[in-house]
Order: C-alpha cells, then structure tokens, then sequence
C-alpha cells in the first residue's frame, strides 16, 4: 500500500507541484514551451504507469465492498461523464492546453462551455467518482481519489493560471461561465442551448459508454452490473 501512496504523492505532486505553480514558467523561460511540455507529458505518462502499476499490486483490504446501488448508479450517470469530456474534447476551450490563444475579446462561450468552463475535468471527476463508491477497498479509493482530486482540484488551477497569463480577458471569461457544472444556467448568467453542443457529440458519447459498459469486464476483468 504504501508504494500506491507513494504513486498517488507524486502524480499529484507533478501536475500541482509544478504545472500548477510559477515553477513551470521558470522551467518554460529555461527550456522554452516545447521541451517542458514533452518533458512534462512524459514524466505525468510514466507517473499514470506508475500509479497503475502500485494499484494493482496493491493488497486488497475491504472498506465497504462493492454494493449494488453504487453499482448501479455509476451505470446510470457514466454517459454523463461520456458526454462531459466527448463534448469537452471537440470544443474550442481557452482554458485547454494548446487552445489559450481562442480567448479574445469577442469570443462567446458556446455550447457544453455554457455548462462549464472545464468539461473534461469534470468528466472525469464523475468518472472517478462513481468509480471510487463502486470500489470500496482501500487500494481503489487511494487510486480513484486521485484523478478525482486531479481533476476538481484541476479545475481551479486552471482559473488561477490564465488570470495570471490574461487578467481581465479570463475574468470577464469567468463572469460568463461557471467551473462548477450548470452553475452559471442556474444563477442566469448563461443558458443551454442544446443545438451549439449537437446531436453527433451526445451519439459518440453514448457509443463509447456502450462499448465500455460491453467491454468492461473482458477489459478490466469486472462486469459494472455485478454479472
């Protein structure tokens, strides 16, 4: 267990130790934007191998088991987290890495941005979850918690980094959207329209879900519906 721990401190470590703080741009300033992120993607694919690799040689140590209901919820909230990082990953977004130069004064936040400024990360924030309450050993929870504080905790992080790099561009951004989903539909400072996110998004999300609901357990070795 303690190998997982360690797994877990230094993923964590890598994205809010350095991604997160001003040592990436001094690492930036030194090696210049394309080492450091080939460095950065590297180092974050091996400590993902890592953590893999110490969860499942892990000792397996029952907290809650595994009850149905959590089974089952997972099952029925899954396709939103499908549709969250499908619609997230085929959006023009200034806060993903690569696409900051989209933020200009007139651009307008469309589709699943009118839902959350960071859907991928709230993706798999619900992935990790569900995954997490439907896995109730302690090796699973450390593992879950993980991505599931990577990503909430991603969320901010990424706010507080483009209001350094863009100032009041990223505060009138903030002012039109929302990090925390529908939070901004629901205080009346946006509204969903379903025809900007469009009907091929939700068919790819529901198409992946299917496939991994179908393939889960020749993949990862459980069925999610306890078959």
């Amino acid at each position: 267990m303690r190998l997982l721990i360690l797994a877990s401190l230094f993923f964590l470590g890598l994205h809010f130790g350095v991604a997160a703080t001003p040592l990436r741009d001094r690492l930036i300033e030194r090696f210049g934007p394309v080492p450091y992120r080939i460095g950065f993607a590297v180092s974050a694919l091996l400590g993902l191998v890592f953590l893999v690799y110490a969860w499942r040689q892990a000792p397996f140590i029952n907290l809650w088991g595994s009850p149905a209901v959590f089974r089952y919820l997972a099952v029925a909230l899954m396709p939103l987290a499908f549709f969250f990082i499908v619609a997230g990953l085929t959006t023009k977004n200034p806060a993903r890495l690569g696409q900051e130069g989209a933020l200009t004064e007139d651009f307008q936040p469309i589709g699943i941005l009118r839902i959350t400024r960071n859907p991928v990360l709230w993706g798999i924030a619900l992935w990790a979850l569900l995954h997490l309450l439907a896995n109730g050993d302690v090796s699973s929870v450390i593992f879950f918690a993980t991505f599931l504080v990577l990503a909430v905790g991603g969320s901010f992080d990424i706010d507080r980094k483009r209001l350094r790099q863009f100032g009041e561009h990223w505060r009138r951004y903030m002012e039109q959207t929302s990090n925390l989903p529908f939070q901004a539909i629901l205080q009346g400072r946006q509204k969903l329209v379903w025809q900007e996110i469009g009907w091929g998004r939700i068919v790819l999300a529901l198409v992946l879900y299917f496939g991994f609901l179908h393939g889960h357990a020749r993949l990862f070795g459980v069925s999610p519906l306890g078959l």
